[in-house]
C-alpha cells in the first residue's frame, strides 16, 4: 500500500535538485557585459530547461497528487494492480468503509483469517483478463494456519480438509495422470487462472461465518459481475446452493456455468462424485479458444 511519505516524496522536488533561475548567485560572480548579453542570444545554443517537465505537466502532478493520496488511503491492503484498476470505485463505497472497520475492528479482539496481506491473495496470482476458470466458494477455513486468500486452498504444511480431499478424488477419476498431492495449496492453479474466490473473505478463529452479512457478498458480487460483464467463455463451477446462487447473475450467453452439489463429507455422494467438471471446464475453454488448466499442476 502507497504511503503518504512515500507520495509525497514523489511528488516534491528533489532537494538535490536546485532551480538555476531561483538559487542565489555566488557573490563572487561577474555579470557579463552587455556585448556578451547581446551575443548569447544569437551566437551561443539556447540552455536546456531546469526542468525535465514542462509547466504543463507539472501542473498535471500537482492537481492529480491529492487524488493518489485519497486513493492510497481506500485501497486495501496486497489488492493486485490489474484487479484494482477495474473494481477501485468499490473501495469508495460507504459499504466498504463500514466493512473495513468491522474487520480492523475484529483484529483489535480476536484472531481473524487470513492475515491481512493475504485477504486479496486471489488478485494476485493472475492479472483480472487472464481468468479463466471462477469457483466460487463461502468462507475462509477458520482453524490457525489454513486460509491464505483462495477458496478451498490451505497453507503447507497444513493437510487438506475433508472437502479439499473430496476435489482431489473426484480430480484422480476425471483427470488422467492426477496423483493426490501431500499438500493443499491450490497456488498454481490460480496462476494458470483459475479464480478461487470466496463470497465471504474474512472469517473469526474457530467461528465459521461469524463475518457474513457484513459487506464482503456485495464485494465478491461485484467482482463477479465485473468479470461475467467484461469478459468472454469463462467457466464458472458453481458447487452447492450458495455459490449458485451467488452465480445467478452470471450472463449465460457469454460464459459456461458447471453445477452440482459442493465437495463437503456431507453433499459430496449427491453429485460432486462423478460431475467431471474439470475435464468438461478443459472441453468448454479449448471451444473458447483458450488454453486448458493443467490440473494436474500442483
Amino acid at each position: 500500500m502507497i504511503s503518504w511519505k512515500t507520495l509525497d516524496s514523489f511528488f516534491s522536488q528533489s532537494p538535490s535538485r536546485k532551480c538555476p533561475v531561483c538559487s542565489p548567485k555566488p557573490k563572487d560572480s561577474v555579470a557579463a557585459s552587455p556585448d556578451k548579453k547581446a551575443r548569447a542570444g544569437q551566437d551561443e545554443p539556447s540552455l536546456p530547461p531546469s526542468s525535465p517537465q514542462s509547466p504543463e505537466q507539472l501542473d498535471h502532478i500537482q492537481r492529480k497528487a491529492p487524488l493518489l493520496r485519497l486513493e492510497a488511503q481506500t485501497v486495501p491492503l496486497g489488492f493486485g494492480e490489474s484487479w484494482k484498476r477495474h473494481l477501485s470505485g468499490e473501495f469508495r463505497q460507504p459499504y466498504f468503509k463500514q466493512l473495513m472497520e468491522f474487520v480492523a475492528e475484529e483484529r483489535k479482539h480476536y484472531s481473524v483469517y487470513p492475515p491481512p496481506h493475504q485477504v486479496f491473495t486471489w488478485t494476485q496470482m493472475c492479472d483480472i483478463d487472464d481468468v479463466k476458470v471462477v469457483i466460487l466458494g463461502q468462507d475462509p477455513y477458520h482453524e490457525p494456519n489454513q486460509a491464505h486468500g483462495l477458496c478451498f486452498s490451505v497453507q503447507r504444511p497444513v493437510p487438506p480438509p475433508p472437502s479439499l480431499k473430496n476435489i482431489y478424488k473426484e480430480l484422480s477419476t476425471d483427470i488422467d495422470g492426477f496423483v493426490h498431492p501431500d499438500h493443499g495449496d491450490l497456488s498454481r492453479w490460480s496462476k494458470q487462472g483459475v479464480l478461487l474466490l470466496n463470497a465471504v473473505l474474512t472469517v473469526r478463529v474457530q467461528q465459521a461465518n461469524s463475518h457474513k452479512g457484513r459487506g464482503w457478498e456485495q464485494f465478491t458480487d461485484a467482482v463477479v459481475r465485473w468479470l461475467s460483464q467484461n469478459l468472454h467463455g469463462l467457466v464458472f463451477l458453481l458447487w452447492g446452493s450458495q455459490a449458485q446462487k451467488k452465480g445467478s447473475a452470471i450472463d449465460r450467453r457469454r460464459h459456461h456455468v458447471l453445477q452440482t452439489t459442493h465437495p463437503s463429507p456431507l453433499s459430496a455422494y449427491r453429485g460432486f462424485f462423478g460431475c467431471r467438471h474439470f475435464s468438461k471446464a478443459n472441453e468448454l475453454l479449448q471451444k473458447s479458444g483458450k488454453k486448458p488448466i493443467d490440473w494436474t499442476d500442483l
